[in-house]
């Protein structure tokens, strides 16, 4: 292919008429490594093999200014690309200084090394910062203004800045001190702070153990600083500046650097690579891949949900037992003194089976029901987010307030089969109940007695459960936004105590009138009547009956559910178009680069995917962006 096909055709880049042509052809001069203007299949192998090694930026740009193809890089190679850059026409750069000759010699004959050019772009970039101070402080007083100071910053460095950084420039000039002027130490640490945010990421969470949301103050940043870099004090002075004139607080968190810091280029990466693979909207994909992907959910739903029940599963007879317990009774017997009392008369009259007394109905039922909450909740997700890939919290709530009412088309019937083969060992030690006797006798309708105190329970549990597993994931993940098995377990047990505690009134209710009532108990009519008796004879304690034994057993429930549910979902991946669970996989490697050998991505991630942010990587990197339109090049007198 020519160069018109690869960059416009294949890249998509230079899609409008007027495009640059110098540019284009520069850019495709990247992969023509004979320089005979067309590329062979061949060249276009070795480029997606240069796309994949983890100094690929560095790379990239080498071979744009290898116009001749050699392996070197000659002055005149160099000032032949970098007059054709925005920058040179923002800032024309003085070709002979010391600067350049400590370089390429003298008399600017001697060519460099792909290793030395790497060290000569770094400097490169600084030394565009030198010479534009130098071009504003025309009397040589080592100060240049605020305005000045923006010019600069907006002109030829505005490939380090973030939006809220330019709007600040002024009220962040000289760190609001010395009348609004920028004295040159000032403007380097200025410019070294920006070009190191991601290095300024680690010190923050290294201060804060990992910690994305805990508030800082600059003597323990300075602490951290210190012990991991070279980063300056003066440096540290102008982060906190920015932040307060940005946030208005003397304190920083990682969303204040997020604020400051532009999107480096590996980050660009994993985005182009979510736009490659999913489509721009989950509604766009075809009705059948929307069933197919909510039926793969479904079933690891089913698995998940079996396995955090079993493991629970005898907690949860002691709850149930604890909470129909009828202490206010005239019968006035009290059976357990507590729930470790409950849990040791089991096993003494009942046997260690006993404990299990109703787990296959739970087993047959469970599945459906966390399977279509987990999906719901997916699902309803799926459908509030936006492109960016964030949810509102009212979105996160209004999920889970929908996984919790679908699921109990499910629950209602499960539980009170559940319940009523739990307490039967209380009243007939001898006499086996099974399941399909207590159906037979419920009948439909009676499957769902206490349903609206289901729903009652279910809904607001789900509507704080989800969000705040949301939540807590995001917490305990890694620096590089990971989460390892065990950040999931820890974030399914959390969120679980504020949701189960929460509902137990509810759960108490819908318990009492799900079972069959003793001879001399009080019988239920509904959901209101069940919740003045037992008020009125027990007092309000009793609506928090088994509250411990719920907690105990629904916070690690979810737990093992959540965890297996991400973990199967991780191993047995299968791409839909739509969202993954977020930390399911490291999107940004720990380096700041591709880490291609140790990639779990079944796609390769290089060839065409990554090129196009490699290519902006040179340009947030170095700020070296090539004119798109031809009218942009003007080239220079000098």
């Amino acid at each position: 292919m020519n160069a018109n096909d690869f960059v416009r055709g294949f890249l998509g880049l230079f899609s409008h008429s007027n495009y640059n042509e110098e540019s284009l052809k520069l850019i495709a001069g990247i992969v023509d490594t004979s320089k005979d203007g067309l590329i062979s299949f061949s060249e276009f192998q070795a480029f997606e093999g240069l796309l994949c090694v983890p100094d690929a930026l560095y790379k990239t740009a080498f071979q744009l200014f290898d116009t001749s193809g050699k392996g070197m890089i000659s002055f005149k190679e160099f000032e032949e690309v970098i007059k054709k850059t925005e920058l040179f026409q923002r800032l024309p750069f003085d070709m002979d200084n010391s600067f350049i000759k400590l370089y390429f010699g003298k008399g600017k004959g001697r060519v460099i090394s792909y290793t030395e050019f790497s060290q000569f772009l770094h400097d490169f970039h600084e030394e565009c910062g030198t010479q534009a101070f130098k071009m504003f402080d025309k009397e040589g007083s080592g100060f240049i203004s605020a305005l000045d100071f923006q010019e600069i910053m907006i002109q030829i460095k505005k490939h380090l800045l973030t939006k809220q950084v330019q709007d600040n420039l002024v009220a962040a000039a000289g760190g609001g001190q010395g009348g609004h002027r920028v004295s040159f130490p000032y403007f380097m640490a200025f410019n070294s702070l920006m070009s190191n945010m991601e290095l300024v990421k680690r010190i923050y969470l290294n201060a804060t153990n990992g910690n994305r949301y805990q508030e800082i103050t600059k003597e323990d940043f300075l602490y951290s600083a210190q012990m991991m870099s070279q980063i300056t004090p003066l440096e540290v002075d102008i982060l906190f500046h920015l932040c307060h004139l940005i946030h208005q607080r003397g304190r920083i968190m990682y969303a204040d650097l997020q604020a400051i810091a532009p999107e480096q280029y590996f980050k660009q990466i994993t985005n182009r690579l979510a736009e490659i693979h999913a489509v721009s909207s989950p509604d766009e994909r075809s009705f059948l891949i929307q069933v197919l992907e909510s039926t793969y959910r479904f079933t690891l739903g089913s698995i998940a949900g079996a396995v955090g029940a079993t493991a629970v599963y005898p907690i949860d007879l002691v709850k149930t037992r604890m909470q129909n317990q009828r202490t206010g009774s005239f019968i006035g017997e009290v059976m357990y003194r507590n729930s470790w009392d409950c849990f040791k008369k089991v096993i003494r009259h009942e046997g260690p089976l006993g404990l299990y007394r109703g787990l296959l109905p739970q087993l047959m039922g469970v599945a459906p029901e966390k399977a279509i909450k987990l999906t719901v909740n997916d699902l309803v997700r799926d459908k509030i987010m936006d492109k960016g890939g964030s949810i509102p919290l009212w979105g996160e709530i209004l999920a889970g307030a929908c996984a919790g009412g679908s699921q109990v088309i499910f629950t209602n019937p499960l539980e009170i089969v559940k319940i009523r083969l739990q307490v039967a060992g209380e009243i007939a030690r001898g006499e086996k109940v099974r399941a399909l006797t207590v159906i037979k006798d419920l009948g439909l309708f009676g499957l769902y007695k206490g349903a609206r105190a289901c729903l009652l329970r279910d809904v607001p549990f789900s509507a704080i459960y989800f969000p705040m597993y949301a939540h807590m994931k995001a917490r305990l993940a890694d620096e590089e936004g990971y989460n390892h098995p065990m950040s999931l377990f820890t974030a399914g047990v959390i969120a679980g105590v504020p949701a189960a505690s929460l509902v137990t009134p509810a759960d108490v209710i819908k318990t009492r009138l799900q079972v069959v009532a003793r001879q001399g108990q009080t019988t239920y009519s509904g959901l209101i009547d069940a919740a003045k008796k037992i008020y009125a004879e027990e007092g309000a304690r009793a609506f928090w009956k088994g509250s411990a034994a719920r907690v105990l057993r629904s916070s690690p429930q979810f737990g093992f559910t959540l965890v297996t549910y991400e973990l199967l979902q991780r191993l047995f991946y299968v791409d839909f178009g739509g969202t993954r669970p977020t930390g399911s996989e490291h999107t940004v490697p720990s380096v700041g680069v591709l880490d291609t050998e140790k990639s779990t991505n079944p796609d390769h991630v290089g060839g065409f995917q990554a090129a196009v942010p490699i290519l902006t990587g040179i340009e947030t990197k170095f700020g070296l962006s090539l004119p798109k339109f031809s009218t942009v090049v003007v080239q220079s007198s000098q």
